[in-house]
Order: structure tokens, then C-alpha cells, then sequence
């Protein structure tokens, strides 16, 4: 009798072993991407943090928090529902990408203008600068580059996000950053608004680089004219993935939203430094996303749930394998890796420990729901939705709890990220099992190698901690990364694993 877990013909199993292919092609490019975009980053935070200083730095993350929920639910769940719609849509898909880039437009005027009448929401604290009030003109940039990426990422052009998220937008706010720094000696307001000046320059230039190739690759829409009622229904019909979309973005951004409004903006701006640091093991899950939605749309199409189930397993052992090593090689020289940002950022080592496990529990989730999305949305919805509400409420009971106890802000921002580890685990459980109860398959992403590989690994971090500090992190990382990676390679890939390092011709 056959295994229903596996492929019922050659033509299934050479087509799913063509899909992990596309995806393990995807994954390599857009996980270079963020390789890039970490490194293009650190110059911004050590700018920032050396120059501008902690205060100025947690302001910043405040007005942009604000900013980018608003592009996000301008997106309207189009940077995941967009594969979806052109896949069904029987229309020229330059029209459909027309449409979803001039609903995106509508929503992020109307986000705009309200944040622009109420600055308060991106300023809590009432102190903000004229120029810094015209923030929210970045929505728009920022939203439409979101789903023009959405669009490449359909026919596969992974190298359009790398350009743009990766290389294009950290760079512009890095050298607009220091530009503005030092153009400030002559005039004081560039330098009281550089931070924010310098990510609508950001966001303007990374959506630029984006539309160039989506020009290319889908051309002008032809015999096209805006149609109001099924703009209105494409919206009602992405309202639960915007819904999840925002929530599940939240989850990485309320921790910092609520710490805003009980510690101090210094405390603030260590923590968000922490977040960015995460930067790379968060977005490993995204580095597959763009791929992976099509290809579950695909498999849903053919009724083929048994693919979807392996494929989403498949792809949650390399996020998690991968997850796991970064998050050990930043978390165990955390002092180190913090310490690069000046002396007061090195108290956020512990938050930063913290958010690096965060990402590795949230690993189900992820899968799961790049799934859950075609075949749940409303439940995927719920669990999003519950997961949100349990983690501010641990969130302000933790911050509260230090805060009675006489601990100072750096303890309260630990109380944070947490919240962040226990309501991201959950919901990887409940996520995990809803899917597997769909496909009638298990999923998960555990495999016995990952704690084989830990061990080793944290063995070398601990040696390299008793080095002095520039020892610890220059050497430490890649030597931990090192060890982790030969055990992971030699005990826990497998041939179906290792096409993820295999270059395919088209």
C-alpha cells in the first residue's frame, strides 16, 4: 500500500521536486538579500547610535512604528494576496496589478491624511518638528514598493526585493543619515529630523527601484480605467489577510509600541536596535514567502494537500535550522554585538537574547500560515487575533511587574520581548496543528539535529566570551556559525535538504 504522505506518481514527484526547487532558488536570493540588507544596516544603526543617540533613536522608531502599520494595512493583504488574484484573474495580469496598486494608493492617502492630522499618534510625546510632521507623505512609497514587489515576486523575480529592500533602501537612509548629520552643522533642523528624513528618502527610493522592473516584466496596462465596485469587493475579500497581515506584523512591532509608552525614549531606542539586530532570522521566513505562496496556490488548485504539507515542512526545517544558528551566533556575543552601537546600548543584551528565541519559536507559525492564508483565513484570522491580544497583555502585566518591583527600564524592556517568546510559541502550536488537521498531515519543524548542533555551538560561544570583546565578536560569530553549520549539515540534511545549497539551471 502506498504511503499517502508521499507523491502518488513519478509526474507528482517530479513536479513537487521542481517546486522545492523554485523554492530553495527563491529562498537562496532572497536570504542573500538580507545578508546584505543586515550589513547595509549596520551603518545606519551605528550612525544613529553614535551620533544621534538613544533618545533621538527611540523617537525615530516611534514616528516610523506608527508609519509602517499604516503601509501595511494600506497593502490591504496584497503583498500575499496578489498571488492569489493573479492566478485567478482571467483579465491581463498588467490590469490586475493596476488595480491593487491604485486600491493600495486610495487606502494610503486616507491612512496619510489622518496620521498627518493627528501627529500625536506618531509623536506621543507632542514634540515633533514641522518637516517631521510631513511623515506620513512615506506611506505611500512604502506601500505601493510592497506590492509591486508582490507582483515580481509572482513570476518569480526574487532579485527585485534583494535590490530593493536590501541594498537600495538600507544604503539611501544610511548615507542620507550621515549626510544630513553633518549638513546639520550649518543648519540645526536637519539634523533635529536626519533619522526621519532619512527613511522617506528610503522608502522613496526603494519604491522607484521596485516599479522600474515591474514596467518591465508585466508592461503599462492597456484599455484600463479604475473600477470602483471591484475595488470595493477586492477589498471586503482581503479583509481577513489584511487583518492577519497586520496582526501578524504587529506581533513584532506592539512590544516596542507599548514599551514607548511606559520607559524612557533611551530605553526605547536600545530596544529597537535589539529588534534590528533581529532583522535577519525574522525575515528568513520571507526569504520563502514570495515563492512559496505560489506554489501552495498551485497544490491547492490540483487538490495536491499532501505536497503542501512537505513543502511546508521542508521549508520550516531550513527556516528554523538557519533561524537557530543566527540567533546563536548573535545571542551568545550579545554584549559584544550591542556594545558596537556605543557603550548604553550593551543593557540591551538581555531583550536581545530574548528576541532571538522569540524568532526561532515563531518558526510554525510562519509556515503554517503561508498556508493557512488559502486554505483558513478567517481561523488563521482568530488565532493571529488572539495571539496579539495575549501578548499586550503579558506585555504591560510583565513591564508593570518590573516596574513595582523597583527594576529600571532595561528589565521592563526584557518583560517586553518575553511576551514576544511565550505568545509567539503558542501560537506556532495552535497555527501548526489547524494546518496539519486540514491537510490530514503532521506539521513540524523539529528534528533531533538542531539540538545535536546546539550544543557544540553553544560550547564555542561560551570560550569566545572569555575573549576580549572585538576577539568575541570578529571571531566568535563566524566560529560559532562555523561548528553549528558542519553539525547541521552532516546530521540533520538530508539529499532533499541539501538542494537548498544547489544551483538549478532554468
Amino acid at each position: 500500500m502506498a504511503d499517502p504522505a508521499l507523491p502518488a506518481n513519478p509526474t507528482d514527484a517530479q513536479a513537487e521536486q521542481a517546486d522545492i526547487a523554485a523554492l530553495a532558488k527563491g529562498g537562496r536570493t532572497n536570504f542573500f538579500g538580507f545578508v546584505l540588507r543586515l550589513a547595509a544596516s549596520v551603518p545606519f544603526l551605528f550612525i544613529a547610535g553614535r551620533l544621534y543617540g538613544a533618545a533621538t533613536l527611540g523617537r525615530y522608531a516611534s514616528a516610523t512604528l506608527v508609519v509602517e502599520l499604516a503601509a501595511q494595512l494600506a497593502t490591504l493583504g496584497q503583498k500575499r494576496g496578489l498571488a492569489q488574484q493573479l492566478a485567478k484573474e482571467d483579465r491581463a495580469s498588467a490590469t490586475t496589478v493596476a488595480d491593487a496598486l491604485l486600491l493600495t494608493t486610495l487606502v494610503s492617502v486616507l491612512c496619510g491624511l489622518l496620521l498627518w492630522l493627528v501627529p500625536i499618534m506618531m509623536f506621543p510625546s507632542g514634540a515633533y518638528t514641522p518637516v517631521e510632521r510631513l511623515l506620513p507623505m512615506a506611506i505611500l512609497p512604502r506601500a505601493l514598493g510592497d506590492v509591486a514587489l508582490a507582483a515580481l515576486a509572482y513570476r518569480f523575480d526574487v532579485g527585485a526585493t534583494v535590490r530593493a529592500r536590501a541594498v537600495v533602501e538600507p544604503w539611501t537612509q544610511s548615507l542620507a543619515a550621515g549626510g544630513l548629520w553633518l549638513a546639520g552643522a550649518w543648519w540645526l533642523p536637519l539634523r533635529e529630523s536626519g533619522l526621519i528624513l532619512a527613511y522617506a528618502a528610503a522608502m522613496l527610493a526603494a519604491m522607484i527601484t521596485a516599479f522600474v522592473p515591474l514596467v518591465k516584466s508585466y508592461g503599462l496596462p492597456r484599455q484600463w480605467a479604475p473600477r470602483p465596485g471591484a475595488l470595493l469587493r477586492l477589498a471586503n475579500r482581503n479583509l481577513p489577510l489584511a487583518g492577519a497581515d497586520a496582526v501578524e506584523w504587529g506581533t513584532r512591532k506592539l512590544d516596542l509600541f507599548i514599551l514607548g509608552t511606559f520607559a524612557p525614549a533611551a530605553v526605547v531606542g536600545i530596544y529597537y536596535v535589539a529588534q534590528q539586530v533581529t532583522t535577519l532570522p525574522q525575515k528568513l521566513k520571507t526569504s520563502f514567502e514570495p515563492i512559496l505562496g505560489p506554489v501552495i496556490t498551485r497544490n491547492l488548485r490540483e487538490n495536491n494537500l499532501g505536497a503542501i504539507a512537505r513543502q511546508v515542512c521542508q521549508v520550516g526545517f531550513w527556516i528554523t535550522a538557519a533561524q537557530a544558528g543566527i540567533a546563536l551566533a548573535l545571542g551568545l556575543p550579545g554584549k559584544g554585538v550591542m556594545g558596537l552601537f556605543g557603550p548604553n546600548f550593551v543593557a540591551g543584551t538581555g531583550s536581545l537574547a530574548l528576541l532571538l528565541a522569540a524568532e526561532v519559536v515563531a518558526a510554525p507559525a510562519v509556515v503554517s500560515e503561508a498556508a493557512l492564508i488559502y486554505v483558513a483565513r478567517l481561523r488563521n484570522w482568530w488565532i493571529s487575533l488572539g495571539t496579539i491580544a495575549l501578548q499586550a497583555g503579558l506585555t504591560v502585566g510583565l513591564i508593570v511587574a518590573a516596574r513595582e518591583l523597583g527594576y529600571d527600564g532595561t528589565v521592563e524592556a526584557m518583560g517586553a520581548a518575553l511576551a514576544l517568546v511565550i505568545s509567539l510559541g503558542l501560537a506556532s502550536l495552535l497555527k501548526s496543528r489547524l494546518l496539519g488537521s486540514i491537510l490530514g498531515q503532521k506539521i513540524s519543524n523539529w528534528r533531533w539535529a538542531l539540538l545535536w548542533a546546539a550544543v557544540p555551538a553553544v560550547g564555542v560561544g561560551m570560550l569566545a566570551r572569555l575573549l576580549p570583546e572585538w576577539i568575541e565578536v570578529s571571531l566568535g560569530i563566524p566560529a560559532i556559525l562555523g561548528v553549528y553549520g558542519l553539525v547541521i549539515w552532516r546530521r540533520g540534511f538530508g539529499p532533499e535538504d541539501r538542494v537548498l545549497f544547489r544551483k538549478h539551471k532554468n
